[in-house]
């Protein structure tokens, strides 16, 4: 199978010189819903608009469906790009906004209104499309915008952290929308966020970003469960890092129960004595941590709620996990 995206030794740095992405490696498969994750400055973005042909690299190749589109400009490229701000007409109907990117390219008017049409139906707006942008709320503006990117049919889609300014109920109904959207058009949508929960919950696949560099690409189960390095382990998620005989461990917060002082292990569990210092309720989970005899020896647990009634800062507990929950981190990643 030829790849939707192939990056190839790709390398990109702006005026001060320092290079924001190092040589990158990564093939992106037809019909994935593919995240690039990272902090600010990873690269992420950067490598997004390599992509879409908004920035040219300084080295390496760029392929799309097996072409060379490396010194090619957007418009030549088979991609649509949905940004975070929408970038919507605010003088056109829904409709004409849908159906702008095909006027441009010469599409019939009775063909162009049959397609955008059909775009609005696909995210639920076909009943307010002669509503001007204002006249819709944050949600529904984001909708359009991802109806304009589906209505020219393109092979990919960009998605440049395009739920950034919902609030997070609308987010998360946003984040099922856009997956459901995805899997019935099977177009591959390669998207932009530094939104862990984001990523894991949306994807097929995720590249994780670090000063420039890949640390590591795969499901989202293998980065949460298997983590290839400590940035990612401590990026993914809440985590746990211990040190056993020179070696990083990852134990995940959720792997971590709370007993009374003096609480007997069985041998498949491991124990730490020590004291509640911060409980902290957030609904159907409370956090909890316990430090153990010094200040740098603390464990970090997430509880059912019910499960932590009774708990209170200073009580002398044990904090036990299971042995074989803890993750042994690669050694030359530690």
């Amino acid at each position: 199978m030829v790849p939707a995206v192939s990056l190839h030794n790709l390398t990109k740095s702006y005026g001060h010189g320092k290079p924001v992405l190092k040589g990158i490696d990564l093939e992106i498969w037809p019909g994935e819903f593919f995240t690039l994750l990272g902090p600010s400055g990873s690269g992420k973005t950067t490598t997004l608009r390599l992509i879409g042909g908004f920035e040219f690299p300084d080295a390496g190749e760029i392929s799309l469906c097996g072409e060379d589109v490396s010194r090619l400009p957007p418009y030549r490229r088979d991609v649509n790009t949905m940004f975070q701000d929408y970038a919507l007409f605010p003088h056109m109907s829904l409709r004409d906004n849908v159906a702008y990117g095909i006027k441009i390219r010469r599409v019939p008017e009775p063909k162009r209104r049959e397609r955008a049409t059909q775009a609005l139906e696909m995210v639920h707006l076909e009943g307010v499309a002669d509503r001007r942008p204002s006249q819709l709320s944050g949600g529904q503006r984001q909708r359009v915008a991802l109806a304009r990117a589906l209505v020219n049919e393109p092979s990919l889609i960009l998605l440049d952290e395009p739920l950034g300014a919902l609030d997070l109920k609308l987010r998360r109904e946003m984040q099922v929308e856009l997956k459901r959207i995805q899997k019935q058009t099977g177009i591959t949508f390669v998207y932009v966020t530094h939104d862990q929960e984001e990523a894991l919950s949306m994807s097929d696949r995720i590249a994780v970003f670090s000063e420039g560099r890949l640390e590591q690409v795969g499901t989202p189960q293998e980065l949460y469960e298997h983590p290839a390095s400590t940035f990612v382990a401590c990026f993914i998620g809440s985590s746990n890092i211990l040190t056993e005989a020179g070696q990083d461990i990852l134990l995940r917060p959720e792997d971590v129960r709370v007993e009374a002082q003096g609480y007997v292990p069985s041998p498949d569990e491991a124990v730490m004595p020590g004291t509640v210092t911060e409980i902290a309720y957030l609904g159907p989970v409370t956090r909890c941590r316990v430090r153990g005899a010094s200040e740098d020896d603390s464990i970090l647990a997430i509880l059912p709620s019910r499960l932590a009634r009774g708990l209170r800062e200073g009580e002398p507990v044990a904090a036990v996990w299971f042995r074989a929950a803890a993750y042994r981190l690669p050694a030359s990643a530690a």
